[in-house]
């Protein structure tokens, strides 16, 4: 069956899953992407939504491979009409259309998306960056690096409420292109007073980064030579940011704003070595004979065990998708803040029963318990 479907179609909607279909139903709809206009189609579960994206000039085909082997039933929107396809019990083409009464909406006018930083407002840091041109207009090949910097800002806007003033220590800063992003945000969009440090161990970066803060004006960003393992605590933080903080960097990162009480945690873990040279998977061999699936099994592991204990201290967390400014697959956020939980015995035996069971150490456990903190 080939079915010749109308043109100038915006969006549908497949439903009447077939037998052994493994989704509920589908939507899609046509978006621009770097100026090419594709459908995006979205495929639903009961617990989960996942895409695919089809260029523009193979919708008509691929329609026809969906409909009458995993859906029954589509629908479609085209500029003057809806058009209706269903698939009968004994196999039978049946259609129908009817007069679209809702305002057709061109791609020139689909609701734009509402980016906390807007494109064609300049922010100095992404002009560096090769993000935005010199009048705040993003570079169309960046658009994708775009939206991800606009997605950590989400992330730490989604957590702070109400706040008139934070200090922030960014743990192993590097170049430190999202810790300059951060402060402008925070005092040019949000006006919230901050400070903030930026702690890497390489002398050179952190003279380049101490330039670029006096070049913009940033007179509360500071970056400082030094060692996270060594950091002595402030009586005062309000937030932690460690994004890539190598291996265990990232539990002293953690430690530290544990022991500070830290209200916000933003970390990104990275190379996650510790418990991938340790970990004893004898009953898991089918998992550790592989190299990069013991090394993704450790990562999970260690960060599983960094978001227990976390919880444990009296921290609400989560475990978010973030897409790094690299593209890599290094894309978890650990989003922690502080509300005085009270701390559940079972979280942190389920962590020692871990540490037992695959014969690992651990550096956040290992430093809390050394405090008396467990």
């Amino acid at each position: 069956m080939d079915i010749d479907f109308p043109k100038e179609i915006y969006k549908g909607i497949l439903s009447i899953p077939s037998k052994n279909c493994l989704y509920n139903k589908c939507k899609f709809q046509i978006i621009k992407i770097k100026e090419e206009e594709i459908y995006q189609f979205s495929f639903y579960t009961k617990t989960q939504v996942f895409h695919e994206n089809i260029v523009k000039n193979d919708i008509n085909h691929y329609l026809n491979s969906i409909l009458g082997k995993d859906f029954q039933s589509l629908e479609i929107f085209a500029k003057e009409y809806i058009y209706a396809y269903k698939i009968s019990s004994k196999g039978k083409l049946l259609t129908n259309k009817r007069k679209n009464n809702e305002q057709f909406i061109t791609l020139q006018h689909n609701k734009k998306k509402n980016y906390l930083l807007e494109d064609g407002v300049q922010v100095p840091a992404l002009i560096d960056l090769g993000v935005m041109t010199n009048d705040g207009k993003v570079v169309k090949n960046k658009y994708e690096k775009f939206k991800q910097i606009n997605r950590f800002i989400e992330i730490i806007e989604d957590s702070i409420k109400d706040e008139s003033y934070l200090k922030i220590i960014d743990f192993g800063c590097g170049k430190s292109y999202l810790t300059f992003i951060l402060y402008y945000y925070l005092t040019e969009v949000k006006k919230i007073e901050c400070d903030i440090i930026g702690l890497d161990l390489k002398e050179d970066v952190v003279r380049k980064c101490n330039a670029i803060a006096s070049k913009y004006q940033y007179s509360h960003l500071h970056f400082y030579n030094g060692d996270i393992a060594k950091y002595k605590e402030e009586e005062k933080v309000d937030m932690i940011v460690t994004l890539h903080a190598c291996d265990t960097a990232t539990d002293y990162a953690l430690f530290h704003a544990i022991q500070m009480k830290c209200k916000y945690i933003f970390s990104v873990p990275c190379c996650q070595h510790e418990l991938n040279m340790q970990i004893k998977m004898d009953r898991f061999h089918m998992i550790s004979k592989f190299g990069i699936l013991k090394e993704r099994m450790a990562a999970i592991l260690t960060d599983s065990i960094r978001a227990n204990l976390l919880q444990y201290k009296g921290y609400k967390t989560q475990v978010l998708e973030f897409v790094d400014l690299e593209g890599s697959l290094k894309n978890l956020l650990i989003r922690a803040t502080f509300e005085n939980l009270n701390s559940s015995s079972v979280l942190l035996k389920e962590v020692e029963d871990t540490l037992n069971y695959f014969q690992i150490k651990h550096t956040l456990y290992e430093l809390l318990k050394t405090k008396d903190c467990l």
